[in-house]
């Protein structure tokens, strides 16, 4: 017969055993949702071009940015971290990358969100390069979830130009 010590480890084990395999089974699960969210950045206003004392280009900006990221939360997801980004080339670097904007969307209700605002960040090229330059705005997002794998992805916005003259 077996000792009331060896019964309770046995069960124990087995307990931990199924409780795991359930964990991985819901973190899996979290890989069946494809998200599919829109977003849409405009720029209202350039509110200033200007010239630096050091020489660098620096603009500011107003953007109306409307986004729906409502498909990115399931039961796993804890928050989502967003961001806006300024992408352009140079001749110096093929990739120049500016955060103007961030925000964390804490659950599915705010997850659907319309606003206003000039660049929470400066948008600063080192150099002249900003004059008449096109540009991309993307909307970055990584969700945070609750257990497993964090995820990022990002949605590209095309078509943006600055002005010619620093103003």
């Amino acid at each position: 017969m077996h000792s009331f010590g060896y019964r309770a480890n046995a069960l124990l084990t087995f307990a931990l055993t199924i409780l795991a395999l359930i964990c991985a089974i819901a973190s899996l699960s979290d890989n069946l949702n494809t998200p599919s969210p829109t977003a849409h950045v405009q720029v209202l206003n350039i509110n200033w071009f200007q010239k630096q004392s050091n020489g660098n280009d620096e603009v500011s900006m107003t953007l109306n940015i409307s986004a729906n990221l409502q498909s990115m939360f399931t039961w796993n997801t804890k928050q989502v971290f967003v961001f806006i980004a300024a992408e352009y080339e140079t001749p110096k670097n093929s990739m120049n990358q500016v955060s103007l904007w961030d925000g964390i969307i804490p659950s599915k209700e705010h997850a659907k969100f319309w606003i206003q605002t000039a660049n929470k960040y400066r948008f600063t090229d080192q150099g002249s390069n900003l004059r008449g330059k096109e540009f991309n705005l993307t909307l970055h997002w990584h969700v945070m979830p609750k257990t497993g794998k964090m995820f990022a992805d990002k949605l590209v916005m095309t078509g943006y130009r600055l002005p010619e003259e620093s103003r």
